[in-house]
């Protein structure tokens, strides 16, 4: 099934979707709100733009038909950075053949030569969570951009290019904090007045996110640093390395060797899910083993010590009391009052 839609602004874009799916348009503020009527499927289309010429439209949709949505109109068409989180969508270009999936937390950014359009096209029964920026380049070009400084040249270009004289196509895996931002923007934690300002600061969040993620992507493996959701699975797979054998001491370097990835984004990513370096999620983990040691265990500090891989006894017990505020041997004696007469002498 074909639907075909104005492609500028936002506003007339949910304007002739209301239109074509004859279902009426809710609004909060600055933002249209339609629901798919329940012939067609279950979800709903969202969107809203603000000044300088960009918008948002969010599609949270189950179409119980194959939905081809063609965006047309005989002027020059917006800049797109599409995102998807849930599910998948396809993308062409009303001037070529080639359709591209945009799979989970994957996103594009696209643009079309002169007056061709865009077609997105949604799959039968396939829940689709999808996100697009879309900016009118002759409006957006009119604010304080300061020439694009420090910006990447293949995106100066592109922003630059009022009359799309030239076919844009870039595919990636977004970042993790992209991700966040897409998360902020679906919650709807806001309504009303507050809910327009909050849009448009995340809408130019994700717009600085999704620029330094293309400048990112340009980099060699070892020097990119935004962090994937891929790259998440590898922190993962470090963390059961580290806790296969608390015995070892493994560096940075050989763990973002064994998993995958480069030492930069092994770091990114401790820090993402644990708020920790490496090294200090390893010390963390030793140091919980420890302390369960002491409670169940009748080993004595020193075996212990060993048993987690470390040598020196004495930055053991310096680390411990750092983090539970009292040395091990006041622990294992506060523990096990008997504990002063396990063999295990030496002072702490």
């Amino acid at each position: 099934m074909e639907i075909f839609v104005k492609a500028l602004p936002v506003e007339e874009i949910i304007e002739s979707l209301s239109k074509q799916l004859n279902t009426p348009i809710q609004r909060d503020g600055g933002e249209l709100i339609i629901d798919l009527p329940e012939k067609w499927g279950k979800g709903f289309i969202r969107g809203t733009s603000f000044n300088w010429g960009i918008g948002v439209i969010e599609y949270n949709v189950t179409f119980f038909k194959d939905v081809e949505i063609h965006f047309t109109i005989n002027q020059t068409h917006p800049l797109k950075f599409i995102f998807c989180s849930e599910g998948r969508v396809r993308h062409g270009f009303e001037e070529n053949d080639d359709v591209h999936n945009i799979d989970t937390y994957q996103n594009v950014i696209v643009s079309s030569s002169g007056h061709n359009g865009h077609v997105l096209l949604f799959k039968a029964n396939e829940t689709s969570h999808v996100f697009s920026l879309e900016i009118i380049r002759e409006e957006f070009n009119q604010r304080k951009n300061f020439d694009y400084k420090d910006m990447d040249p293949q995106l100066q270009r592109l922003f630059q290019d009022n009359n799309a004289e030239e076919l844009f196509f870039y595919q990636g895996n977004y970042s993790i904090q992209a991700a966040d931002i897409v998360e902020s923007i679906a919650h709807k934690e806001h309504t009303g007045f507050l809910r327009l300002i909050f849009l448009e600061a995340k809408v130019y969040e994700m717009l600085a996110k999704q620029i330094s993620q293309f400048t990112d992507d340009q980099q060699n493996g070892h020097k990119a640093i935004l962090l994937r959701r891929s790259d998440v699975e590898k922190v993962k797979n470090a963390v059961e390395i580290i806790n296969r054998d608390l015995n070892q001491n493994y560096s940075v370097d050989h763990l973002a060797k064994e998993v995958g990835t480069n030492v930069n984004k092994l770091q990114e990513g401790f820090k993402y899910m644990f708020d920790l370096t490496v090294n200090k999620y390893i010390q963390q983990v030793k140091l919980e083993a420890a302390k369960e040691l002491l409670t169940e265990s009748d080993h004595n500090i020193s075996q212990i010590v060993g048993q987690i891989g470390l040598n020196n006894r004495s930055y053991f017990s310096k680390i411990f009391k750092e983090k539970y505020g009292v040395s091990p041997k006041y622990f294992l004696n506060h523990k096990f009052p008997d504990s002063e007469n396990n063999g295990d002498s030496e002072e702490d």
